[in-house]
């Protein structure tokens, strides 16, 4: 040991603790936590500092990046070049920051998760958006430290303009604690700071009418608001991200097309892990999985298998790939270089005081400035007011020295004054230049008077940091990327969406959409309607309800499953759109098919569901009665509505008032008319009572009307086009349970009963054959007949064809009639159950429809 050395024991333990705490908040204040203020972490605000010294600004030619890097690692950085460089890429990648802080030219890798080109290769230079990050830097407005080696100063903050932390969030890992904050829409954040600077006190409720959620860079879905509201709220919070994805028919099969994914998802990699558990038979009825991207966008295409349904599969990819992901917010910044869990407000509240706490620093040193120069022009305006006098001072001078003394002395002047005076220009003493110097007194004096009043006054500073704020959101505020369904999750959301009026229509193929009351409204009347753009051949709109997005749509299969949607999970069509099929809206099985469908009012609503009623028939002849509040209990995948028995299926599903008449009609020509209240009410998972009894094992029932006016008539059809109008009265009521009365004159002319409805002048008749082929008919064209009779023929049938179905539409020509009846359901707040056929008959069919398809018949 040389001399003058000496050893002091410590405790390993000790040490390491101290040492372990010194790295761990060298970790935590330096280098993973961002500040609350400006929203950076030091190796950004090294880079954009680097940047501004550099002098790469945004209108400025790029530079090399390399060249950029070394500038921020031998000035502010001691940390590897990697280190820098990956941070300054990551603020040039349009899929990682919401608005970009560095503007890159070359290769910065992809979404994919491609390597960045080398720093050699690529050049940068600084964003719009940056400079409003450090306008006003050297005005005084922030403090300054020294850098790793005490050579030179660098910010310790910046006086930011723009809410970063919140707009474009932050992750990193320190020690012991994380943070991960996502990011937001600049005009929403700007919208809600000015809500915080006009209500101190407004309460986070409310800041969230302005910023909704968090709005991503790669845009995607928020799926569920539940996580959104507790992140905001607490600081914390989980946020589930769903891919954007459309369904489309690609090489005639059905495609999911992926056009969004969730934030910081590897696309390449989720396309590969998807193909694995493809090949792995863990993911069923995808054929393909092609990426389509280019530079126009994002497209990943999953072609399905022929029997796959496509919701089904969708449900899959969610739960099993990337496709859906979640965000856990952890709201940790420094707060005065402690880290601490803020939420909304915390956040927008640091932001405001720290924007005030600059603009202070700023007016102080521009008043400052102000009067400096206010100074100088007092002495300088005394000067070429005395200017015969102030030259032979300096004449008669042996030095400049001298000069400054005798001018100090001569005019009281300070010796900034003299100085200025002593190295004024010969030119400023023409006139011109001396009003000059007065009209600048002037400005400047205005000026000081104005910061002063800044200074003095908060309001002031705060009507300035608004005026501002609004300045950058109109600058650089654009639409929101990511979407918000707020029906995700297990979230109420009445209060978040609109309860207006819409129609919802369903097509003969079962396609359904809602429609925005107001397009029926907007209609020119009296027109001769347009083909609906959306239908496909052969396929017509058959039911329409008016409703409000609050209610409900009950879907009844043919097994006998019940299931649920709001009005407004319904995908939203225009007048002529097609919609979507229902059986990818609802998780309905392979082998099932929708029957029946009804719309209700609020399912919460006590005195509603407790005297509405459901009535149901099954092909077997079983009627069954449940109250409405059986079903008011919704479930993703359904609930049994009925048991059914083998070798039967329910067939119609009707919403009473407990006190209709129920008619059930069956194929061998059978009716039976009996009261509502004859049927007791039963529990859910009951199989019913008998309604009708069948002639025999190849009969089975058609269909089931419920009646509440008395003045109805009934219009039967065969299968072989004969068909007859009656009234109600002709069928008299007898109990559940019987055979029933003659409908129609079953004879092997008019083949078995096919339809049943009941109808009125103003419907129209829409016929299916089992070739396909639809005719339209008008009702009021039937005359009303008596209950034995055969009937009319109704159509001509070609060779061995027969008719499939029978639906009432609504007349061509009564688009006036549909809007005042959809106006007055709406007024009424009841469904209205019709249809819009207005919508599909094109000009050049309108003339004559039925005429047409009976030549094509007869030929």
């Amino acid at each position: 040991m040389s001399d003058g050395e000496r050893l002091i024991p410590i405790n390993i333990e000790d040490e390491m603790k101290s040492a372990y705490i010194d790295y761990s908040m060298s970790v935590i204040v330096s280098r993973a936590l961002p500040d609350v203020r400006d929203g950076l972490k030091p190796v950004h605000r090294r880079v954009l500092f680097g940047m501004y010294e550099l002098g790469v600004l945004s209108n400025r030619a790029h530079k090399k990046s390399a060249r950029i890097v070394g500038e921020v690692l031998g000035k502010y950085h001691p940390h590897g070049d990697t280190s820098v460089y990956d941070a300054m890429v990551r603020m040039a990648q349009e899929w990682s920051l919401r608005y970009l802080l560095v503007d890159g030219q070359g290769n910065f890798g992809s979404v994919d998760g491609d390597s960045p080109a080398a720093m050699r290769y690529t050049e940068a230079r600084m964003k719009k958006i940056s400079e409003e990050i450090m306008a006003d830097i050297d005005k005084e407005t922030v403090d300054f430290q020294l850098n790793f080696d005490d050579t030179l100063y660098e910010p310790k903050v910046m006086p930011t303009k723009v809410p970063n932390l919140l707009v474009n969030g932050a992750s990193g890992i320190a020690v012991g604690m994380a943070t991960n904050m996502p990011p937001h829409n600049l005009t929403e954040v700007i919208d809600g700071t000015l809500a915080y600077i006009d209500n101190n006190d407004i309460e986070i409720d409310e800041l969230m009418h302005h910023i909704k959620a968090p709005d991503f860079p790669t845009g995607g879905v928020i799926y569920g608001y539940e996580g959104v509201r507790e992140a905001f709220k607490t600081g914390r919070g989980r946020i589930v991200m769903r891919a954007k994805v459309n369904f489309e028919e690609v090489e005639g099969r059905e495609s999911i097309i992926v056009t969004e994914i969730p934030y910081q998802v590897n696309k390449a990699e989720m396309i590969k892990k998807t193909a694995d558990l493809v090949n792995d038979k863990k993911i069923e009825g995808i054929a393909n999985i092609r990426d389509e991207s280019d530079r126009t966008g994002m497209r990943i295409v999953y072609i399905l298998k022929r029997d796959a349904v496509p919701n089904v599969v969708l449900n899959t990819l969610y739960k099993y790939t990337q496709l859906q992901s979640s965000f856990s917010v952890n709201n940790i910044a420094l707060v005065n270089g402690r880290p601490q869990m803020l939420n909304l407000k915390d956040l927008i509240h640091y932001f405001v005081e720290h924007r005030h706490d600059v603009v202070v620093r700023r007016t102080q040193y521009d008043l400052r400035k102000a009067e400096e120069r206010a100074h100088i022009l007092e002495g300088l305006i005394i000067a070429s007011d005395n200017i015969d006098e102030v030259i032979a001072i300096i004449r008669g001078s042996a030095n400049t020295d001298q000069a400054r003394e005798r001018l100090m002395e001569r005019f009281s002047l300070s010796d900034i004054q003299s100085k200025a005076i002593v190295e004024m220009r010969l030119r400023q003493l023409t006139g011109l230049e001396q009003d000059k110097l007065r009209a600048e007194y002037e400005e400047i004096m205005k000026l000081i008077e104005h910061l002063k009043a800044l200074l003095a006054s908060k309001e002031l500073r705060m009507e300035l940091i608004k005026e501002e704020l609004t300045e950058i959101r109109d600058k650089y505020g654009d639409e929101r990327r990511s979407q918000i369904e707020y029906s995700g999750g297990d979230v109420s959301i009445e209060d978040l969406i609109a309860d207006e009026n819409v129609v919802i229509t369903i097509s003969h193929a079962g396609y359904i959409k809602r429609t925005p009351l107001s397009e029926y409204k907007t209609q020119n009347r009296g027109g001769v309607g347009q083909k609906s753009a959306g239908t496909r051949d052969q396929d017509f709109l058959e039911h329409m309800y008016v409703a409000t997005n609050h209610q409900y749509m009950l879907f009844f299969t043919g097994k006998g499953k019940c299931f649920w949607m709001r009005v407004y999970e319904i995908p939203e069509g225009s007048k002529t759109s097609k919609g979507r099929a229902i059986q990818n809206l609802i998780n309905i099985e392979n082998d099932d098919k929708v029957k029946a469908f009804i719309c209700t009012q609020d399912l919460k609503d006590q005195e509603y569901i407790n005297n509405h009623y459901l009535i149901m028939v099954t092909k077997q002849g079983q009627v069954k009665k449940t109250a409405l509040e059986q079903y008011s209990r919704p479930r993703v995948n359904g609930v049994a509505a009925i048991t059914i028995r083998e070798d039967d299926e329910l067939l119609e599903a009707k919403l009473t008032n407990g006190e209709s008449q129920v008619l059930v009609a069956v194929k061998s020509g059978k009716l039976v008319r009996f009261e509502e209240s004859k049927t007791r009410p039963m529990g859910r998972t009951a199989s019913g009572v008998r309604g009708i009894t069948l002639q025999d094992d190849k009969d089975e029932v058609i269909g089931m009307v419920t009646v509440n006016d008395m003045n109805s008539e009934i219009l039967v059809v065969a299968e072989n086009g004969y068909g007859k109008r009656s009234s109600l009265e002709e069928y008299r009521v007898t109990n559940r349970g019987g055979k029933g009365v003659k409908t129609l004159n079953i004879t092997e002319k008019t083949g078995k009963l096919v339809s049943i409805n009941s109808v009125t002048d103003a419907d129209d008749l829409m016929i299916i054959n089992k070739s396909g082929l639809t005719i339209r008919m008008a009702v009021e064209d039937l005359r009303v007949v008596g209950r034995a009779t055969q009937g009319v023929r109704l159509i001509n049938i070609k060779g061995n064809d027969s008719i499939a179905a029978v639906t009432k539409v609504m007349k061509e020509d009564e688009e006036e009639a549909l809007e005042g009846a959809v106006e007055e359901a709406a007024a009424e707040g009841r469904p209205l159950e019709t249809t819009d056929s207005t919508s599909e008959i094109s000009d050049e069919d309108h003339e004559d429809p039925i005429a047409d398809t009976e030549i094509d018949i007869e030929e």
